[in-house]
């Protein structure tokens, strides 16, 4: 883990869906950038004489070795941070320090599923565990749900990986929860409503689940709630906030 400053040069931008972008940084440290799965990274920029700090979960899926950053932002009306952000031009230069937190899969469980919960942004995580968690399910049999709550299924950020995956990992399962708008005709991964509201489908088993929650902190908390309500213990679900600070 770096906690020192240090620079990431810009080396594409594309958007993946309305209002979010899938940026890719590469870094040139003498020594490779490494990190777990589930970490951020802090960007550090400028903005009219003030230094701005911002955190974003790490979406690359990981290489030994490879000097790759990737991170999907959402776009914030009026945002300083989305507004220098979206509008960083190739080849330009941001600090970045980390990686820090600890929402990683822990070497020392092995739960009969992960739940990863996540709206938003908030399943990039996610992404970048894939690699581990087929080796999980390979190796330990452990199943894997990934809940990702959007608008819209074209706001489903990274639905086709995750599709793809599933259709390699029977062990795996993948639901887009669209609160507002559903595909006509629906597809059979697409739920309707919030993700919290998937929860029944699933048979939730406190004390053999391991509920993960990233994304909007309305979601969260709302989720968080739901699952003490049905007898999880505070151990067995971890949680990270997205704050969509200007």
């Amino acid at each position: 883990m770096s906690r020192t400053q240090f620079p990431i040069t810009l080396v594409d931008s594309q958007e993946i869906a309305p209002g979010v972008r899938h940026f890719t940084f590469t870094t040139t440290q003498t020594t490779p950038f490494t990190f777990i799965p589930g970490q951020f990274i802090n960007l550090h920029f400028p903005v009219n004489g003030e230094t701005l700090q911002r955190s974003y979960s790490i979406a690359t899926l990981p290489h030994e070795g490879n000097n790759t950053i990737e991170l999907a932002l959402s776009h914030v009306s009026g945002g300083r941070a989305s507004g220098y952000l979206f509008n960083l031009p190739i080849g330009h230069n941001v600090d970045a320090s980390g990686p820090f937190g600890r929402l990683v899969l822990r070497e020392d469980e092995t739960p009969k599923r992960y739940i990863l919960v996540s709206t938003g942004t908030g399943v990039t995580p996610y992404r970048a565990m894939l690699p581990a968690l087929a080796q999980r399910m390979q190796a330990q049999g452990t199943q894997v749900v990934v809940l990702l709550g959007a608008r819209s299924p074209g706001e489903l950020l990274y639905q086709d990986e995750f599709l793809s995956f599933m259709s390699r990992h029977p062990l795996f399962s993948f639901y887009g929860c669209c609160s507002r708008v559903r595909s006509d005709p629906e597809r059979t991964h697409e739920r309707k409503g919030y993700v919290q509201e998937t929860f029944a489908e699933l048979a939730l088993t406190p004390g053999e689940d391991i509920v993960y929650l990233c994304g909007n902190p309305h979601m969260v908390d709302q989720a968080y709630q739901v699952l003490l309500d049905v007898g999880f213990e505070k151990h067995g679900v971890r949680r990270e906030k997205y704050v969509f600070s200007h």
